[in-house]
């Protein structure tokens, strides 16, 4: 019988929370490891790395089907639930036979849809929780996709993990948090429950708590995070793990917060702001539609006079200027950045729209 009761947990109180550590090393750095985890409050299961998919040949893979056996054991030792990342169908297959309680799909698995079809037909006839997280780039259809192929399989117990996206700009996180795409999957797919996965978005133990934070603060269902007995000393991602009694410390330092209330629903200040912010809104709309009427009678001009689109000098002035009044306004210059090439992209749709026209 399995100890990881999705229903349950997710009914309760308390976040999820998953913790272990990135890979499974040996019997004795699993053990010790999970000794601590056991201790923690509200714990919910153990995860650890068998197959480790790496950037490069000769870097730590995990120590795959041999440590199946160390994860079964800890189970029984310490009564805790195990999940571990399963990347092929044999993968699944082995996991199956040695009844493990949970499993997750990669980001790297999750970006190849034939992938995580060959594990969505290894999974065919069993009932047994899968954790899917986003694919390693900023691709919201694919994670959809991803979800739907297991769904398709007849799983019914699906939690999506966020752990953050690789775009290739400088930041400080391993991984770019991108808050808006699991906002977006949940708004397109609200049954399916959310948990943060802070380690691989940190990429450092400093930045952890700030992260598992705000996913609260966004309503998330709790956390996967990294633990180790030994950080330091880690053969994998050991910037990003900490020890179980760190992780106990992390956990209590978190608020958390309910999505809502009948008492503040109510509120007549919250929905006086709320009116606010629709009358703004509306505001904002009838402006850009005005914009985009400007854009087309300079659309028309342009094919008057045989010019291109696109105007380099126009279009870095724009940037230029508006990075500074965004500024001013305490707007971010990701978000000015995204929202002016939304409106530009939208104004050169209005300019070909007149100059493809035959009047």
């Amino acid at each position: 019988m399995t100890l990881f009761s999705l229903s349950t947990i997710l009914s309760g109180q308390q976040p999820m929370l998953i913790a272990g550590p990135c890979g499974v090393e040996s019997r004795q750095q699993l053990r010790q490891t999970a000794e601590g985890i056991a201790k923690i409050p509200g714990i919910h299961a153990l995860r650890g790395g068998l197959w480790k998919p790496r950037t490069r040949p000769n870097s730590f893979e995990g120590m795959g089907e041999a440590g199946v056996a160390w994860m079964t054991e800890i189970r029984e030792e310490f009564q805790l639930p195990i999940i571990t990342e399963v990347a092929r169908a044999q993968h699944v297959e082995i996991c199956l036979k040695n009844n493990f309680d949970a499993l997750w799909i990669g980001a790297r698995t999750v970006a190849n849809p034939f992938s995580v079809q060959e594990i969505a037909d290894a999974l065919k006839g069993t009932n047994i929780p899968i954790f899917i997280k986003n694919p390693i780039h900023a691709d919201l259809a694919l994670w959809i996709g991803a979800i739907e192929r297991i769904q398709n399989a007849g799983i019914g117990e699906i939690v999506a993990i966020h752990r953050g996206f690789s775009t290739g700009a400088p930041t400080l996180y391993r991984n770019q948090p991108l808050w808006e795409i699991p906002i977006a999957l949940k708004t397109t797919i609200p049954e399916i429950p959310i948990i943060c996965d802070p380690s691989h978005i940190a990429g450092k133990r400093e930045l952890l708590q700030p992260v598992a934070q705000k996913a609260m603060d966004l309503g998330m269902n709790g956390w996967m995070i990294e633990s180790h007995f030994a950080p330091d000393e880690a053969l994998s991602d050991a910037q990003q793990q900490i020890t179980p009694e760190a992780l106990q410390a992390l956990i209590a330092s978190i608020t958390l917060r309910i999505e809502s209330d009948s008492e503040t629903e109510n509120c007549v200040e919250l929905n006086q702001w709320r009116k606010s912010i629709d009358e703004i809104d509306q505001e904002i709309i009838q402006l850009l539609g005005e914009r985009m009427k400007i854009a087309e009678e300079i659309g028309a001009f342009k094919k008057e006079k045989g010019i291109t689109i696109f105007s380099l000098p126009r279009w870095k002035e724009i940037l230029e200027s508006r990075q500074d009044l965004g500024e001013q306004s305490g707007l971010t210059l990701r978000f000015l950045k995204t929202y002016l090439e939304a409106i530009h992209a939208e104004s050169i749709r209005h300019q070909e729209r007149v100059m493809n026209s035959k009047e």
